[in-house]
């Protein structure tokens, strides 16, 4: 008989060895098989949760997630894990003839409850060395994928392929000099499911035109890559649209931004734009932006998708209330058929009654269209990766769509939520493509 069991995988220290046990038979005669170790996946080290398996029999690969497991990212991301689960279950934990294990790996630090650059490095250095590794979801956070990238491209064996639920970073895809840095063997190994900032920057941009007098004040947080590109990208379509904008920086570790909001008031904005994370002091952040220089229904607030979250609300005391920000894509309300049936059921399976995180759904489709390309590349890494590239997508949770020759999807809207309570989808812009190149280019 085979055995479906869920793999447990005791991880100590750096030890690759990995060890289970399966059950099988009823309430009344219960009996406990050992995983043949010998050809067991091997886990990898901390900062990696337990290996998990569902499927039947043993399984032959592994892959793993690369998300912010801790701070104020930990629920969005606990709920992508659990999309990862879902993807893997509907799939019966296999892709084609593979049957694929899966780990769950943290890319964050206690100390700051953000993205790690070292982390992010030693993960990528141990899903690159581990030959049972083939593939990763991950990143969310775009600073860690332009650190993990470069490593699984010149992994042994082959480029290991990445597949992002959240990454949004142009430069992860575009040609020119930060390609060639991040893919230094020539072959790309890295693909997103969800459209980037040009995109995003071009729809914020048409939002800023349609609810200011003209003139915006763009704030990003200081030294933070992620930020600044989001800001060029803000700035290259409001320059086509014409508008008057203003930019500044904020300093994520500052006590409070009242001396920052006293500048900006005196800009007389009719919006202002804030590119930048929830982890960054956000919410002190907006909290004086309401008390200094308006409230957000008298000088529309606007974000960037990673202020698109629960902790945004909660964290700015409330003022975050009637604040529009975006998240490139669709909400979970607002997806195919397909998607909106995976929703529900992710929803059903985190229970808690809370809304489900915009990105949730996301990392389902990215771990549907890992499994696809490794049917295609049957399990090898080189060939899985080169899979990735011109993929498409039938009915998959984000519709149908395709994977581009430089990793990005075929299909970019951007969907507007209002903050109340929670956030709850307002609008959705699907940019025009001049404004999108217009926004992709660096001032």
């Amino acid at each position: 008989m085979l055995l479906r069991f869920r793999q447990l995988i005791a991880v100590a220290g750096a030890s690759l060895l990995a060890a289970g046990v399966a059950a099988c038979g009823n309430d009344e005669d219960e009996t406990t098989a050992a995983v043949d170790t010998t050809t067991a996946v091997k886990a990898l080290p901390s900062p990696c949760a337990d290996v998990e398996y569902e499927g039947e029999g043993e399984p032959d690969a592994l892959i793993a997630s690369d998300l912010p497991m801790q701070g104020d990212s930990a629920e969005r991301s606990e709920e992508m894990v659990e999309a990862i689960r879902l993807a893997l279950d509907d799939a019966d934990w296999r892709a084609g003839d593979t049957n694929v294990a899966f780990q769950a790996c943290d890319d964050s630090i206690a100390k700051t409850g953000l993205w790690d650059a070292k982390t992010c490095r030693d993960n990528a250095t141990a899903y690159a060395k581990d030959p049972d590794l083939i593939g990763v979801v991950g990143t969310y956070n775009s600073g860690c994928a332009a650190e993990i990238i470069p490593i699984l491209n010149r992994a042994p064996g082959g480029p290991v392929p990445m597949v992002s639920p959240g990454n949004t970073l142009v430069d992860l895809t575009e040609k020119g000099k930060a390609a060639e840095d991040l893919y230094p063997t020539g072959e790309r190994n890295y693909a997103r499911v969800i459209p980037n900032d040009a995109f995003q920057g071009a729809a914020l941009a048409e939002l800023a035109e349609r609810e200011s007098n003209g003139t915006v004040v763009l704030l990003y947080a200081a030294h933070d890559p992620t930020s600044l590109g989001q800001a060029n990208n803000f700035q290259g379509a409001a320059k086509k649209l014409g508008l008057k904008l203003r930019t500044l920086t904020w300093d994520p570790k500052a006590d409070d931004y009242a001396a920052l909001m006293k500048k900006v008031a005196k800009l007389d904005p009719g919006a202002v734009v804030l590119a930048g994370l929830t982890e960054q002091n956000a919410g002190q952040l907006i909290s004086d932006k309401v008390d200094v220089v308006g409230s957000n229904e008298k000088v529309p607030l606007i974000g960037f998708d990673g202020l698109t979250q629960q902790s945004t609300i909660d964290k700015s005391d409330g003022a975050a209330k009637g604040m529009l920000s975006s998240i490139p894509g669709r909400a979970p309300q607002n997806l195919a058929p397909t998607g909106a049936e995976f929703a529900d059921q992710l929803e059903e399976r985190i229970g808690g009654g809370g809304p489900l995180e915009q990105f949730a759904p996301y990392a389902g489709e990215a771990t549907e269209v890992l499994l696809q390309a490794i049917d295609e590349g049957g399990a090898d890494r080189a060939k899985t990766s080169a899979a990735l590239f011109g993929l498409e997508r039938e009915d998959g949770l984000l519709g149908s769509y395709e994977i581009d020759a430089f990793g990005d999807p075929s299909e970019g809207p951007v969907t507007i939520f209002l903050a109340g309570d929670t956030f709850e989808p307002e609008d959705e812009i699907t940019p025009p493509a001049d404004l999108v190149a217009a926004a992709a280019q660096t001032p």
